[in-house]
């Protein structure tokens, strides 16, 4: 027995020692697989919600389900979470072909690695995926240390084409001393290849994705390997999720030796989990008698968040977050070929479509501080009262940990209120875009508790609007139309908008075009403009669904003159009779809405943040009350 066999065998027995502890509420939630509607009851209310949310990326015609009304079980809730499971993860329609396309090139980068020894002898196989445009992810038991990856090989393209033929084999050696990490517990390494970015570029890679909702108890994932270090194959979709542990999932499907290492893959084609064992477990006859267990893939990245690593290096684990090439066709012109190897007929279910928000979150830089020429204008401070009610950003890196950053703006949530404290957007005038708004669909953001953050529930079946706080096409700027696209697409997260009726979130006045007067007809000196926008929320604000509805909203816009001075204005959309405070409770009358300028102070004030120095770059800044306002009718009756 070689070293490898006794690591794969430790591995192996912690699995089925799992899975044993497993069996009886794994053996429930199979049962509830067979009930018509069970998949909405067969796994967490939070973990379904955000399930449903996130295939909302891929069907446009998804909405998002409370977790609170699953978790009570309300009839409707589960209604309505059920036949989206169903009809998308159950079904048994067909798929469109870009399922087949989707799975070619994420197929591309899994390859075989060949374990040698230092006098080049071959020990054993592995498979392997390549999850930046540097770095290969396998087993730790497969490339246990860096002295073994600095001996073994990887290998891409160990297939049959499209012909019947075997395909030309690219192999690479590992590199170690750029880069390993690894994990015995978690069981993976983490490696470099040995190769050029021209050379790797042909295979691409599948991106590590940190947020959840990837997958649940119920959906169906496939799998591409080297099974017993043969060809690449696939164990296409006849293999379902039936327990979700906190570091592992447990799926049935078909796998061989040599299939350690290999990505497992939802619907969506973004990797699940990292396989790495299978175990005899009772109850599942139907593959032979065993389970098969991966660990999770946000895991994986929490622990290497947790590490700290050498400059280059975290250079390298950075990259992990770059959106994947998908670049085709392979060597000598022709597409690479998905290697279908199975004992049972395809049978393609599911529309599947190109998710709209980029869906990994790691990314986002959000609003910075340093945007306007000679000036920095950091966020909002949060007073010591409202500190303790900012929703955590559950991916935070750094601090603080309540910012969402996105593509070129950011939100600070009340976990209480589940709406916007404040939001924080960028706005270039010189490389601006207008982008084609399509078919309004919104996301929940699962770096947030599904609990701190308002979802569809509120919105059906009344006059409300989904009102953007940032704008969709504030942040819709960058240097290729692509990266306009993710700002546009990021403002369609609920965390971004707040209930408001449809009278008054279509007739804003002027309200609506502030952003744009301020950018391109002021004295701007770079045509940047950096706005905080946010609801007033009031004690007293009006109660619907329990939801509280702010009455009035507010801009604070920041800008450089030509001669170099910063310039902030703020701005309130409120009531007439609101303008002066909220002391009295006064009917909601929609229709009277007006904006005025007021002083940056009377929006501290009212919100509890603190602006640092706009407060003194406010031309309203000399006013004697905070309660003074000027209405604004036209743009001309600005002040800036």
């Amino acid at each position: 027995m070689d070293v490898k066999t006794d690591r794969q065998s430790e591995q192996e027995q912690a699995a089925a020692a799992r899975a044993a502890e497993r069996t009886g509420p794994r053996q429930a939630k199979i049962a509830l697989l067979r009930k018509p509607g069970g998949i909405a009851e067969a796994d967490e209310p939070s973990r379904i919600a955000t399930r449903i949310d996130r295939l909302g990326r891929y069907y446009p015609d998804v909405r998002p389900v409370s977790p609170a009304a699953i978790a009570a079980g309300d009839p409707e809730a589960m209604t309505a979470a059920g036949a989206i499971l169903e009809r998308i993860v159950l079904t048994n329609d067909l798929l469109g072909v870009g399922y087949l396309e989707g799975g070619v090139a994420a197929s591309a980068a899994v390859g075989r690695v060949n374990i040698r020894t230092a006098q080049g002898r071959l020990v054993g196989y592995g498979t392997g995926s390549l999850v930046s445009p540097e770095l290969l992810l396998t087993n730790h038991h497969v490339l246990p240390d860096a002295g073994a990856a600095g001996f073994s090989v990887i290998e891409f393209d160990y297939q049959d084409g499209i012909d019947g033929l075997p395909r030309p084999v690219r192999a690479f050696t590992l590199d170690p001393d750029r880069f390993f990490a690894a994990d015995r517990e978690l069981d993976f390494a983490l490696v470099a290849v040995k190769a050029t970015a021209d050379e790797l570029r042909p295979f691409g890679f599948n991106r590590l994705i940190a947020s959840e909702g990837k997958a649940i108890v119920g959906d169906f994932v496939t799998i591409v390997q080297h099974p017993g270090g043969g060809k690449k194959q696939v164990a296409l979709r006849e293999n379902r999720v039936v327990d979700v542990l906190d570091e592992f999932l447990h799926y049935e499907t078909d796998t061989e030796p040599g299939s350690s290492g290999s990505p497992v893959f939802n619907d969506q084609w973004e990797i699940v989990a990292l396989h790495h064992a299978s175990v005899p477990a009772a109850g599942h006859a139907e593959y032979g008698g065993f389970l098969n267990e991966g660990i999770r893939v946000s895991k994986l990245l929490k622990f290497l968040r947790g590490r700290q690593f050498a400059p280059a290096q975290q250079a390298l684990l950075d990259r992990l977050a770059t959106r994947p090439e998908r670049a085709r066709p392979a060597a000598g012109g022709a597409a690479p070929v998905l290697s279908l190897s199975m004992p049972f007929d395809i049978r393609l279910r599911a529309e599947a479509a190109t998710g709209r928000i980029d869906p990994d979150y790691s990314n986002r830089e959000g609003y910075d501080p340093a945007f306007l020429p000679g000036h920095t204008v950091p966020l909002p401070g949060l007073s010591d009262a409202l500190l303790p009610l900012a929703a955590l950003n559950r991916q935070a890196t750094g601090e603080p940990k309540y910012v969402l950053p996105y593509h070129h703006f950011s939100v600070v949530m009340h976990r209480e209120r589940r709406l916007a404290m404040f939001t924080a957007v960028n706005i270039d005038g010189r490389t601006s875009r207008s982008l084609r708004r399509e078919a309004d669909h919104w996301s929940l953001d699962p770096r947030v508790a599904v609990t701190e953050q308002i979802g569809e529930e509120i919105y059906r079946d009344n006059p409300l609007d989904r009102g953007h706080l940032v704008r969709r096409l504030d942040p819709a700027w960058g240097a290729t139309e692509p990266i306009a696209q993710l700002g546009n697409d990021d403002t369609f997260h609920f965390t971004n908008c707040s209930p408001q009726h449809k009278d008054f979130n279509q007739n804003k006045t002027t309200w609506a075009g502030l952003e744009d007067y301020v950018l391109t007809n002021a004295d701007n000196f770079d045509l940047k403009v950096s706005v905080v926008t946010g609801p007033v929320l009031a004690a007293d604000d009006d109660r619907y669904r329990g939801v509280q509805l702010p009455r009035q909203f507010w801009k604070v816009v920041a800008m450089v003159k030509s001669g170099g001075a910063l310039s902030a204005t703020a701005y309130l959309l409120s009531q007439e009779e609101l303008i002066h405070g909220l002391e009295a409770a006064v009917e909601f009358d929609y229709g009277a809405y007006r904006t005025y300028q007021v002083p940056v102070r009377r929006i501290a004030e009212l919100t509890g943040l603190s602006f640092g120095d706009l407060e003194a770059a406010d031309p309203l800044g000399g006013l004697e009350s905070t309660s003074e306002a000027q209405e604004l009718r036209t743009a001309a009756d600005l002040v800036l």
